[in-house]
């Protein structure tokens, strides 16, 4: 057991240890035309405030969200944005949050594990792990395929603290830049859900959301944890 109260750390990716300059929104515009959503207007406009304020979700349910009823057309859509997502991984320079190597690296050195999790698909996070060169970075990557749902759910968060071996949830700390990531790990019952502000949401909307804390970013969160 750890000698800490915390025994593992979900960490979300884009926009909480990942900075991608915006490419979800860039990706999705591509997704939505190729969805038959047209590119000007006020349903173009709404479904891109769906995506902003969903942010973290899981991307086949927000694409079900927004053409209700149309399963292969959101289907279309969730593929559309996953091919124009990798597209444009392979083309700009995905880095790291700064600090975020070295935040997850003090966390497995104090006993900790820690696990990455997505809204992405399980192939999207695996192209953002090999263009961080994270593979062996931390003691489990999870997509919302790979625990059942996608967030607000708390599948994901709860099927890290069966396969790393956490004697409680409220023994799990959370981060993440958007309601999406607080909603879960809430939901989950995580001792620490933490916002932070590198990402989608701001500090107001992530404490709405029922965070425990905020801080300015990733570098800030094993303070909180320790």
């Amino acid at each position: 057991m750890s000698d800490h109260k915390i025994q593992l750390a979900v960490l979300d990716m884009a926009g909480t240890t990942v900075a991608d300059g915006g490419l979800v929104l860039q990706a999705f515009e591509a997704a939505a035309t190729a969805a038959g959503i047209e590119a000007e207007g006020p349903r173009r406009e709404e479904a891109r405030r769906y995506v902003i304020d969903t942010m973290g979700q899981s991307k086949i349910e927000v694409f079900r969200a927004l053409l209700p009823g149309d399963e292969a057309a959101a289907q279309l859509g969730n593929r559309a944005f996953e091919t124009a997502y990798d597209a444009l991984v392979e083309q700009v320079d995905i880095a790291p949050i700064p600090g975020a190597v070295e935040a997850i690296t003090a966390l497995r050195d104090a006993g900790i594990k820690v696990a990455l999790t997505t809204g992405f698909s399980r192939g999207t996070q695996d192209k953002l792990l090999a263009a961080l060169g994270w593979i062996d970075l931390v003691d489990l990557t999870l997509a919302p395929s790979d625990a059942g749902r996608g967030r607000p759910y708390p599948d994901m968060i709860l099927a890290a603290a069966l396969r790393l071996g956490v004697d409680a949830v409220d023994r799990i700390a959370v981060l993440g830049d958007t309601t999406s990531d607080i909603a879960t790990g809430r939901n989950a019952g995580a001792g620490i859900v933490a916002g932070t502000l590198t990402g989608a949401h701001t500090a107001d909307q992530l404490r709405a959301a029922g965070a425990t804390h905020v801080v300015d970013s990733v570098a800030d969160f094993p303070a909180l944890v320790l």
